[in-house]
Parts: structure tokens; sequence; C-alpha cells
């Protein structure tokens, strides 16, 4: 059912989609939109900036722990392109297909973001859907994998926002 459903947004690439899904998906590569992100936000000179870019550091770092150096080899699932005649647009990825680590990173990134910035996070919500769908389109991660990587990216996230809570009100107390 996941392959037919992929299979399904191959009917609608067209070039310019092609492009533009390329690159919203080289936006999540490594994570590195959010962790320039949050290395910004650490060097400001405004403490609730530096809050938030710890925040977004702790998010993306527990995301990576429980999603990709435990889940992924834990799980092993193929991607889908392994298994599927089709042609990729973009160079294969390495690793496994489960979580979305685009995914994950993306949504633990925005969650913290919109918890900090309603404004900014409702931004960074909607381009995280996006590298989500751009996994999708690009056919090289199932659905299930795009779900399980936006509910640990929000899980990461508000872990991260209440360790923060926790540990700078612990700080203020000493």
């Amino acid at each position: 059912m996941e392959i037919k459903f992929l299979e399904t947004l191959q009917t609608i690439h067209s070039p310019v989609l092609n492009y533009l899904m390329i690159f919203i998906t080289s936006l999540g590569n490594g994570g590195f939109i959010w962790i320039v992100a949050a290395i910004y936000s650490l060097f400001q000179n405004n403490n609730k900036l530096k809050r938030e870019g710890f925040t977004l550091a702790v998010a993306l770092i527990t995301f990576s722990v429980i999603g990709l150096l435990i889940l992924k080899p834990i799980i092993a699932r193929p991607r889908p392109f392994t298994i599927a005649d089709v042609n990729l647009l973009i160079k294969e990825p390495i690793g496994f297909s489960f979580p979305s680590g685009h995914t994950g990173s993306s949504f633990a990134a925005a969650t913290v973001i919109y918890f900090y910035n309603k404004k900014i996070g409702v931004l960074t919500l909607i381009l995280a859907a996006l590298i989500a769908f751009s996994r999708l389109y690009l056919f090289v991660h199932y659905p299930t994998d795009i779900i399980a990587g936006i509910i640990l990216g929000i899980v990461a996230g508000k872990l991260a926002i209440n360790c923060t809570n926790i540990l700078l009100k612990k700080s203020y107390h000493n």
C-alpha cells in the first residue's frame, strides 16, 4: 500500500516540481539548516535567543540519538527505491529508511522554534512539512517513515523544551 502511494506521487512529477523538491530536500540534508539556526541563535546577544539555540541543539541531538543511532539500525528497513523500479532524482541516500532523519530533525527544530516564536515557528513548521513531503516525492522514504519522523521530532522538541526549562530553573535557584 505504501509503495502504491509513492508510485502515485510519481505521476505528479514535472521538471519544475522536481527541481523544487530536490532543493527543499537539500535544506534538510544532515539537519544543516537547523544546525545553522541553533548556532546562529547561540551567538546572539539576547538571552531568549541563546536559550532557543541551546534548546534547538538539545532537540536535534535527542532526535539523532533516538531516531538515527538507535531506531534506524534496530529496525533496519530498506528504502523504497530498493524494492521498486524508480529513477531517483537525487543521489541514493545511505542507511536505512525508518524513521526519516530529514523529517525528524525538521520537526524537532520546528517544534522548538514554534515554542519560542509563533510567527517564525509557523514558517518552520511549513518548511518541515515540505521537507517531509519531498522525501516521499523523491521515493526515498515510506509514508510511515515520515509519520514516525514527525512524531519523534515533535517528542524530541518537547523533551528539549522541558529539559531546558528544568535545567535553567535549577541554575537560577543555585
